[in-house]
């Protein structure tokens, strides 16, 4: 890796937390084959206590690890890591990523082209080999209101009633949209020194929004990029606390409307917000006593709405950390 700020072209940042498996095979795919442009990678671990730091001094004593003494949230940690890059563009890429042959040079050869792009992202697939979510709309109370009320699965195509979600994107030609979710990103460092760094008042979730929201307003083109692809996993860390992870999801879509939409639009998201999860509970408990076979699944479902409707009524302990949870 080459250590100069005029030589080095690229800067990919990974976090992890508790994800050893997930980023030890996201960094074989990045030294199997080696990359053919000069590159740094940097690791910020929030604090892993399943030897995630020690594996990777062990195997990739190339890579420039920095570890964080508790888990500062993905905003904060992946700030952290842009602090220290010196490269022309930057990429930050989730830890449950795996990363092929030609993928980031691809994505380079992109934005050179076009140096009126703030942010690029690659088509994501599935561990199954389907195509994966990522690209959004812009939160607004109405397509969030699509979403709760379930019309974004009858009409994924609609414009009108497709919802945030975007269910019904073909994901299969190059295209500025919205949001990219912030699973991979790459971004020259032109544009990051404009908009500047992610917003660390979202410790998990949101962040993403918001970045290209900012992207977007400061003239930058936000691009969907089929030409390249990656695999991701999902839920490398959520899934260690999947309900706590799903009330932080809706907590930041409020700090974003807060940010960005006024009081009467941020309170139009609660409500919209009471009315999914009162549905869901609904919905699967009618799931729970009509169908045996999906008891367990709609059990848990109900019980997170419950909880996210506990901390919709100001019950913040629906988000404080369990002792099971001190470290997500």
């Amino acid at each position: 890796m080459d250590p100069t700020i005029a030589e080095t072209m690229l800067s990919i940042i990974i976090v992890t937390w508790n994800a050893k498996g997930y980023t030890l095979e996201c960094l074989q795919s990045l030294f199997a084959p080696p990359l053919a442009i000069s590159a740094e990678i940097i690791v910020v671990d929030n604090a892993s206590s399943d030897g995630t730091p020690e594996a990777i001094r062990r195997q990739f004593p190339e890579v420039r690890l920095m570890e964080n003494e508790k888990n500062l949230g993905f905003a904060r940690a992946n700030n952290i890591g842009l602090a220290a890059s010196r490269g022309q563009y930057v990429c930050l890429v989730n830890s449950d990523v795996v990363i092929p042959p030609g993928c980031l040079e691809s994505m380079l050869l992109h934005l050179q082209a076009n140096p009126d792009i703030g942010v690029l992202g690659p088509k994501m697939l599935g561990p199954d080999g389907g195509v994966g979510f990522s690209v959004m709309r812009l939160p607004t109370v109405w397509n969030t209101l699509c979403c709760a009320l379930g019309l974004h699965g009858i009409f994924p195509r609609s414009a009108l009633l497709g919802g945030f979600m975007m269910s019904g994107y073909p994901y299969d030609a190059v295209d500025d949209v919205e949001v990219l979710t912030g699973w991979f990103w790459m971004i020259p460092r032109a544009a990051l020194e404009k908009v500047g760094g992610l917003d660390e008042q979202f410790f998990m979730y949101g962040e993403d929004i918001d970045w290209c929201c900012r992207f977007l307003k400061a003239g930058w083109r936000v691009v969907f990029y089929p030409g390249s692809e990656a695999l991701h996993y999902g839920a490398a860390s959520s899934a260690n606390a999947p309900t706590r992870f799903y009330i932080e999801m809706r907590r930041a879509n409020l700090q974003y409307f807060r940010k960005h939409a006024g009081r009467l639009r941020t309170f139009g998201y609660r409500l919209t917000t009471w009315v999914h999860e009162l549905a869901r509970v609904l919905g699967y408990s009618v799931v729970y006593c009509f169908n045996q076979s999906r008891r367990p699944e709609a059990a848990f479902k109900v019980g997170q709405s419950l909880s996210c409707i506990r901390w919709l009524a100001g019950d913040n302990s629906q988000i404080t950390p369990t002792q099971a949870e001190q470290r997500i």
